[in-house]
């Protein structure tokens, strides 16, 4: 079991780890969450039976783990939908996790911002497909849906974020104006 576990862990410890990140947006919370994933893993990998890959099997055992996060919080739903608030002050490693790499892009940031008006179910969907690279059929299993309702999902999401970032773009786009103007 041990060897199995090391190589579980050494596959896709930093994909899950990314995963709760963006959900839960802590790290500290994402690291309790990663030890509650790979406790259940321990628990039941006897109970796997191959049915699907364990990267699909791992994810969905992820997923669960945030959810139930989300539900022992008080308060969880205003949790979700509220900003990230990047001038909060977290502890850093001295070398950049890959996450804050990506965060330095622009674009990046401004599609992280707008994941928070996304509802759960979207946010998974577009965490899993674009930022885990999962397939539709590896996310519907993740997740224990259809094929149809991720494919669903996703297209309602990504309209959701490109409204949210055209109003995002045309008001920074207003407020810089307006600085030009005052000058």
């Amino acid at each position: 079991m041990n060897s199995v576990f090391d190589d579980l862990y050494t596959k896709y410890h930093q994909d899950v780890f990314q995963f709760l990140f963006y959900m839960v947006r802590n790290r500290e919370l994402a690291e309790d969450l990663m030890q509650e994933v790979y406790i259940r893993v321990l628990k039941s990998y006897d109970k796997f039976e191959g049915k699907s890959s364990e990267k699909t099997w791992l994810f969905s055992i992820a997923r669960n783990v945030a959810i139930d996060s989300f539900r022992k919080q008080k308060g969880w739903k205003l949790k979700i939908i509220e900003k990230f608030d990047w001038s909060q002050q977290q502890v850093r490693d001295e070398n950049p996790m890959p996450e804050e790499i990506a965060m330095q892009n622009e674009n990046t940031q401004m599609i992280y911002k707008c994941l928070d008006v996304c509802t759960v179910d979207q946010r998974l969907v577009i965490v899993m497909r674009y930022l885990q690279d999962m397939s539709i059929a590896e996310t519907a299993e993740s997740l224990g849906w259809t094929e149809s309702k991720v494919k669903t999902t996703q297209h309602r999401a990504l309209k959701v974020l490109k409204k949210h970032m055209v109003d995002l773009m045309d008001k920074e786009g207003s407020d810089s104006e307006e600085t030009e103007l005052e000058r």
